[in-house]
């Protein structure tokens, strides 16, 4: 019979129960998790962002920067803490960011700001469905006061239908403060759900999420219409500096990405830049964030072209980036010290965080894409990321 993994309620989240399931592996497998087993926070610190704790996977975490930010919430130079065990990563963001420093920085602005549950009912038919569709609409500011009952900064915006067969799907549309918010959503959602069906007699049935959510996977309806912040970086590059610092000039850089467009189409890609999800992820996890959102969050829809004078315009749009200042993984001692280098951490910061994120992601896209045209991709990796 399997052992069960050690636990105990009243000191789970404890050092020394750490070290008891740490022995269990030992005893179980023969692996001694000497490293593991150091860190530097208080094990307790931990409860509510894992079970079972046995110790803390250490990532490297390096240094860009810095960038130029000319955003509405981050302005000013940052320094931007990557974590990752990709060697040439923070070196190329490094890059990226040189440039557009020199370049007279990036202009972020976030346009948008929504986080969905989308529940789905069932009903005995069609005209059912539809009917039950308008009375939402009829019935929204009702709706909207049992939700926001069990939620201090969470907001309901508006809500979507979506027909199918005998179901409607609602998508819950709302804000949430420096919160992520998928779990105050799911509550808030949940409640109003359960007023509805009491208002509803033909309801035969809902469920929470009938998928429309797209929660943890890419979709293009968040493309669309947003999930969490949508953010657009820019930046006009002078083609003499691309040339001085990237070795390539305008002309040739956007031909490149006209080709790549062609690639993305033929490969069924919904991603139209080069590898938002390297930066994202290096700020996610040294910053707290939920990395499994990459899948959304690395989503991008990126424009180039080039002005009457030669200079090169980029844009790229994340439309999907789901960050939070508070709550979650960003209160853990080492995220938060990630998050204070950049003045990040707490309330009222999300969307400073967001512009300096969609920045660095820019600056990631002007580095690969420059590399692959001067023929440096494959001479920096060996130079740089191979533990040989």
């Amino acid at each position: 019979m399997s052992a069960r993994i050690p636990r105990d309620k009243k000191i789970d989240h404890s050092s020394e129960m750490a070290q008891v399931r740490r022995d269990f592996v030992k005893e179980r497998t023969g692996v001694e998790l000497n490293h593991v087993g150091k860190f530097s926070f208080d094990a307790a610190d931990t409860q509510g962002n894992i079970e079972n704790f046995i110790g803390a996977a250490q990532v490297p975490i390096g240094l860009a920067g810095p960038i130029l930010v000319n955003g509405e919430h981050a302005q000013g130079e940052f320094y931007v803490p990557m974590a990752t065990s990709e060697g040439t990563l923070v070196a190329s963001y490094n890059r990226g960011m040189r440039l557009l420093r020199e370049a007279g920085g990036v202009t972020v602005s976030v346009v948008d700001d929504a986080m969905q549950r989308a529940p789905v009912f069932i009903f005995e038919n069609a005209r059912q469905a539809r009917d039950f569709g308008n009375w939402v609409d009829e019935n929204f500011n009702s709706i909207k006061e049992m939700a926001e009952k069990t939620t201090k900064s969470g907001k309901l915006r508006n809500i979507e239908k979506y027909a199918a067969a005998r179901m409607m799907y609602l998508r819950f549309n709302f804000t949430t403060g420096d919160a992520a918010g998928q779990n105050m959503v799911s509550k808030a959602t949940y409640f109003a759900c359960e007023w509805i069906k009491s208002q509803c007699p033909e309801i035969k049935k809902y469920m929470l999420s009938g998928a429309m959510d797209t929660d943890k996977k890419h979709s293009q309806l968040n493309t669309l219409h947003t999930r969490g912040k949508r953010v657009i970086a820019e930046a006009t590059i002078p083609n003499e500096l691309l040339k001085s610092i990237m070795g390539v000039n305008a002309a040739t850089l956007y031909k490149m990405r006209a080709i790549s467009q062609v690639g993305n189409f033929m490969a069924g890609s919904t991603n139209t830049g080069a590898h938002s999800a390297n930066g994202i992820t290096a700020l996610f996890m040294a910053t707290g964030q939920d990395v499994a959102n990459v899948a959304e969050s690395s989503a991008a829809v990126t424009f180039a072209d080039v002005n009457e004078n030669g200079d090169y315009y980029i844009a790229i749009t994340i439309p999907s980036l789901i960050v939070a200042t508070y709550g979650g993984g960003t209160g853990l001692a080492t995220q938060k010290e990630c998050l204070d280098i950049m003045d990040c951490h707490g309330k009222g910061k999300v969307y400073k965080l967001a512009e300096i994120i969609g920045a660095t992601v820019l600056a990631g896209e002007l580095s690969l894409g420059a590399a692959v045209l001067a023929g440096d991709w494959v001479s920096s990796h060996d130079e740089l990321g191979r533990n040989r």
